[in-house]
This record gives C-alpha cells, structure tokens and sequence, in this order.
C-alpha cells in the first residue's frame, strides 16, 4: 500500500513543477553578475548575483530562487566601487583627480624647482589599492658652480650642503685689473643647472693726456688698468669742464675727457643782473671775471611799453655776448632810470 502512495505523491510533486511558470532572465544590475545566466529559469532553480571585481555590496552576495509564480523576488544588489586610499596631497606638488575610486586614475606634477620621483600617475586597482607606491617630490639641486678664470667667489650660500637648491645664487667679482664682461650674478634654474658665467678679462687704458691750461694725477705705474683714477685740475682763470676724478672704464676708455676752459673778462663795467635768481652787482660779483659755464641776466628796457625784461648771457671758454638790448646806465645820466629799476613787462 505504501509504494502505490509514493508513486502517487510523486506524479503531484511533478505535475506541480510542470504547471509552474519559469522565471524570465534576470534583471542586469550595474557592475554585477549572475551564476548561472540564462534565459529562463525552472521553478526551484536558485541563481547567484555578486559584484564584479573591484566592486563590493554592503549586504554581500545575493541567493534567489526560481517561484512558481515565475517572477523574480525584489533584488535591492547595489554595487559600489572599492575606493582607494586618500591621496589628494602632494607636497610642492598638485595632484589632479576625479575621485578616488575604481577604476580611476590619478595624476601628478611638481612645482617649479622640484621633480617627480616616482610615477606620474596610479590607477586605483581592484584590490582598492594605488597600482603603485606615491610619488614625491623632491628639490632640484645644483653642483657646485664653476668659478671663471680671473674670478672669485663673493656670494655663496648654499641651501643643500655642497649642492644649491632651485633659486639659489652666486655672486663672483674679478680679480684687479681684470673687468666682468656679463652678469656676475649667477642663478641655480629648474633645470638644475647655472646660468652663463661671466667672463673676466684684463682691461688696459692709456695713459689720460693733460689738458691745455691744466694737469691730470694718475698712478706711477708701468701701465694704467680697469678700475685704475686719473684727476684733473686747471690753472687760474680756468675752470674744469667735466668731472675732477675720471676712471678707466671696462671699455679701455676714460670715463670722461675733463678740459679747462678759460674766465670771461666783462667789457660792461656796471650793470645790475640775475645771477641764480638774485639781484646782485655785476661789478663786485664778477670781479675777477665770470667763469666758464656762470649764466647772468641782463635787464632791458621795453621804451614803447615803458616796462623792463630779461636776456640771458652766458660765459663760453672765454667769450660772453652781452643782449644787444643791454644799455649800460650813465650815472651823469641821473635823471635816467636804470632797466633794472622799471617795473618787469
């Protein structure tokens, strides 16, 4: 009796999963899969859903089972990327990123005198670790500096022991005799070399000639070199036009060419004038004569406006022209009034 009854309850069990509805493909999850994937599913098949690599569930992976009813149950699966560690610094360096998750990438640069030791950019694995180690940044430096023939050091403070760091310099001055052709300042650059040395020559000047009418003191030496003074004086009733101390320039040449250039003698015995904007005798101010270079201003008279002005007379190695409008005043003439007495136009 038993074995008929197990026959029995048999055909039921199947005639129930015949009659049952299979169950559709699954529903496609962002960044999952699904074991076994096929198009339809018997009552009772089980499926597996979990994240692709590099992707994690909070919950873990996902066990359904095929119902009679043929329809799927609510699968709430979501499928995050594994995120790898912050490193969004980069010190005296930038790092450009988007997020740090994966399967992105990130990028690195570093700032003006300093280079990238290490990768220049990491990928965020699966793993949710950096593809490689984090690069640094690390100081550009440069050797030693040459120092030019004829040259010694003046300057020269290094930021790294021997080595000098981007922006550092150098500061060279010449040897006597010798002049600096270039800039004595030498820079460390971003490329971890100096810039262009200077050169140091030896500069020779003649001897400086004397001037008509006066001297020039140089040193006693066999020859006369860069750096090397010469000074120049005149004698009475000369004055110096130039410089009284001039220099042997880098060029071979002295700074200047002083010469002496001779007093103005005044055939105008009386006269009120400007000199340096005041009113003084031209008698006792230029008693001696006027000096090469002094600038007086003579007063006329305007008869038709019956008022006074000014023209200049300037003394020129020896030679002043008096203002053709200049009158000199007669004191026998007393009744006259002197130019420089009218009121000013």
């Amino acid at each position: 009796m038993i074995f008929p009854a197990f026959i029995l309850f048999s055909s039921f069990l199947c005639h129930v999963a015949i009659g049952g509805r299979t169950c559709p493909k699954p529903d496609d999850l962002p960044f999952s899969i699904v074991v076994p994937l096929k198009t339809s599913y018997d009552p009772g098949e089980q499926i597996v859903y979990s994240c692709k690599p590099g992707y994690v569930s909070r919950g873990g992976m996902r066990r359904f089972t095929c119902p009679l009813t043929g329809m799927w149950p609510i699968n709430t699966l979501k499928c995050i990327p594994r995120v790898c560690p912050f490193a969004g610094i980069l010190e005296n360096g930038v790092v450009r990123y988007t997020t740090f998750e994966y399967p992105n990438s990130i990028s690195f640069s570093c700032n003006t005198g300093f280079y990238l030791n290490g990768a220049s950019s990491v990928k965020c694995t699966e793993e949710g670790k950096w593809s490689e180690e984090l690069p640094v940044c690390t100081p550009i430096t440069c050797p030693p500096p040459q120092v030019p023939k004829f040259a010694m050091l003046s300057v020269h403070k290094s930021s790294a022991g021997n080595d000098s760091l981007y922006h550092d310099t150098v500061v060279f001055k010449c040897l006597p005799h010798y002049a600096m052709f270039g800039n004595d300042t030498i820079t460390c650059t971003a490329h971890g070399n100096w810039t262009e040395l200077p050169e140091c020559r030896e500069v020779k000047c003649p001897f400086p000639s004397r001037p008509d009418n006066g001297f020039v003191n140089y040193p006693a030496h066999q020859a006369l070199y860069y750096k090397d003074k010469a000074t120049y004086g005149c004698h009475d009733t000369y004055t110096l036009d130039g410089p009284e101390e001039v220099e042997c320039s880098k060029l071979g040449n002295w700074s200047a060419q002083p010469s002496c250039k001779a007093s103005c003698r005044l055939s105008v015995k009386k006269a009120t004038v400007l000199y340096q904007g005041e009113r003084v005798k031209l008698q006792e101010q230029f008693k001696n004569g006027m000096k090469h270079g002094d600038k007086v201003s003579f007063f006329c008279k305007n008869k038709e406006k019956k008022c006074s002005y000014t023209e200049d007379a300037v003394c020129v190695d020896g030679t002043i022209e008096i203002p053709k409008c200049f009158k000199e005043h007669s004191s026998l003439a007393f009744w006259k009034t002197d130019a420089s007495d009218v009121k000013p136009c």
